[in-house]
């Protein structure tokens, strides 16, 4: 039997990056879903149901395929901080986050149409954050430009030297896509990464 096409259903280069570190051959296609929260929506209820909207968006290209879909979302006090997309969002977001506690959200979600397979996840990091001076918010911003990252937080660089502390089952989920559980839902799809076909 051949092996079944992977799928990411994303376009973000940090989730592209973690997937390839699997070792799976796969291809990325842009979900074309609308990301705007519900009303009274939570934060990782707002994760897990785009997770799960991208992955159906491109699983209904192609039917036979395994296709992974992700979102996160950073959570302060139950206010949920999406990507800044500009300079001065992302000092506010970073003024708001110094010196407290942020849980970032992030699901995953795995949708075989063809096998009726269709399962999601959420892994949460909280994150403490430094009591952050005006001048280090602007060098790292200035350095980084992390405009794309929910919460301004790029972890994986310069944006470690923000945090106090990362509390997690998976690191990988603070990046945006938790492997472990990934590997796990691949399994569960008859994917896994360490039984090439």
């Amino acid at each position: 039997m051949p092996a079944r096409r992977l799928l990411l259903a994303s376009t973000s280069r940090y989730r592209h990056d973690l997937l390839q570190r699997l070792r799976l051959p796969f291809e990325v296609h842009a979900p074309d879903v609308d990301e705007t929260p519900l009303a009274g929506e939570a934060p990782r209820e707002l994760a897990l149901r785009l997770a799960l909207a991208k992955a159906d968006a491109v699983a209904k290209l192609d039917a036979e395929a395994i296709v992974i879909g992700s979102d996160q979302v950073a959570d302060l006090d139950g206010v949920a901080i999406g990507k800044p997309g500009d300079h001065a969002r992302a000092v506010a977001q970073l003024r708001a986050m110094r010196g407290r506690s942020v849980v970032f959200h992030t699901a995953v979600a795995v949708v075989g149409e063809a096998s009726a397979f269709r399962a999601a996840e959420v892994v949460s990091v909280t994150v403490r954050f430094r009591d952050l001076g005006d001048a280090e918010i602007e060098h790292y911003l200035r350095t980084e430009q992390p405009y794309d990252c929910a919460g301004s937080a790029k972890a994986e660089t310069l944006g470690i030297a923000l945090l106090e502390a990362i509390e997690s089952d998976d690191p990988t989920a603070l990046i945006g896509l938790p492997l472990i559980r990934t590997c796990a839902l691949l399994r569960q799809a008859g994917i896994d990464p360490l039984v090439p076909t």
